[in-house]
Parts: structure tokens; sequence; C-alpha cells
């Protein structure tokens, strides 16, 4: 399979490490890997913000960037999110555009689920031992369905413990914009994550969207925990850490 790796703003700019951890994942599963180098952002910002023509300009920048690819795989349920299911509704007024956008919604896929129903990979290239608790990013959760692939590949790291926290499925308190407009009341969803995170005691705090890892880790930093490792789910499964 030839796959194209949509890197994601945060992960070019913040902790590319993840794209690096994502490309080893995708090669352990026999899959041709491909980044194609002009890709900039899937557009959401702008989209979420109201700015949709700066939106469609942005997805018709991906499609034509993505659309000769069997596959699109992002490190990111947010950004697979936007591409898969709001291209085509964003491009609906023109029909050639619409048409582009769903080809490629069609093939496009959050990490986790295409190494699990896609790809179907068996034998992981990374090696972990201690203690998890997973954070269920809301985008890839309520959008994508993301929830047991993430945990069937952590359950073949024989080193892994998985450890629960209560509710796993809330909110960060990131919300890409939100986190800007409404500083206090994010913090405050922060802090309550980061506390059930910690009741685990896991080693551990992992998900599969670098915001929500970043939004997470910060808090907990000012919390004074200098200790608990906050984790992309493609670094724990590449052995990039």
């Amino acid at each position: 399979m030839r796959i194209a790796l949509f890197v994601t703003c945060l992960v070019d700019l913040m902790r590319p490490r993840i794209g690096f951890a994502a490309i080893r994942l995708l090669e352990a599963a026999g899959c041709e890997v491909v980044v194609p180098e002009t890709q900039t952002c899937c557009g959401q910002p702008a989209f979420n913000s109201g700015d949709r023509a700066s939106a469609a300009l942005l997805a018709k920048k991906v499609i034509i960037e993505f659309e000769g690819y069997e596959y699109v795989v992002a490190p990111s349920g947010s950004c697979a999110d936007q591409i898969r299911n709001e291209y085509p509704g964003l491009l609906g007024d023109d029909p050639e555009w619409h048409g582009r956008a769903a080809a490629l919604a069609s093939r496009v896929h959050e990490l986790t689920d295409f190494l699990v129903n896609v790809a179907k990979l068996d034998k992981l290239p990374g090696e972990f031992a201690g203690s998890i608790t997973y954070h269920d990013s809301c985008a890839g959760l309520r959008s994508l369905g993301i929830k047991r692939q993430p945990r069937a590949l952590l359950a073949k790291l024989p080193g892994v413990e998985l450890r629960e926290m209560p509710g796993a499925e809330e909110c960060c308190g990131f919300g890409g914009t939100f986190s800007v407009k409404f500083g206090e009341i994010s913090a405050a969803i922060a802090g309550k994550k980061c506390a059930n995170a910690c009741t685990t005691e896991a080693d551990a705090i992992v998900g599969g969207d670098l915001g929500c890892l970043l939004n997470i880790e910060g808090k907990l930093r000012r919390m004074g925990d200098e200790k608990t490792r906050v984790l992309h789910i493609a670094e724990v499964l590449a052995g990039d850490r």
C-alpha cells in the first residue's frame, strides 16, 4: 500500500518525532510511506473560527496534495476528522470539489484505526515497560470512533500495564481555539483531567492527539508534577521516545 502521511501542524512544529514514529509503524505494517513536502494545515482552526473561505482554500490545497494516494493517514483524530467529515460539506456548493473531497475522505484514517482495521499490524517495532493511562480525545472518539483501536495496539506490547483513569472520555480542555478564547475554563477542565490521570499513578499519560497532550502536560507541570510522562501513542508503539 502506498500511504501519504498527513503530519499535522502541531507535530511538525512541536514534536516531529511523532511523525517519524508514525512512519516506523506504517512501514512495519508493510506500507510505502510518502510525506508530501508542500503540506501545511488541514484548515481546522479557520473552520472552527467561522472563516469558511480560508478553510475551503486549505481544503482544496490538501485535496490536490493527497488525492493521488491509496490511503491518507494522520497521527491525529482531530485532523483526520476535519478532512474526512468536514471537507465534503465545506465544499458542497461546488460539484467538482465536493466529489473530490468525498473521494479523499473515504481514504482518510487516523493512525491507530488504520493500523488495526486496514493494515492489521500484528507485530509492533517498539517496546515499553511501565504503566499507562489513556486519554480519549474528543474528535477521535466522537467523530471517528477511536476507542478500541489504541488499546488493542497497546495490548500487543507485553511490558505495558493499562490503568484506565476516571473520565477517560472527558475533554482535556484544549479544543483548539477554545483554550485561547476561554482560558480559565480550559485550565479548569485540564486540571480535572490531570487529577483523574494522577489517581492511576501511571508512569505515563498517553493519547492520540498532540494538542490534547500539550494541554495536559502543560497543566500537569504547572501543578508540580515533573515525573509523569506525557506521550503520543505513536511514540510508545514505535519505541521513539
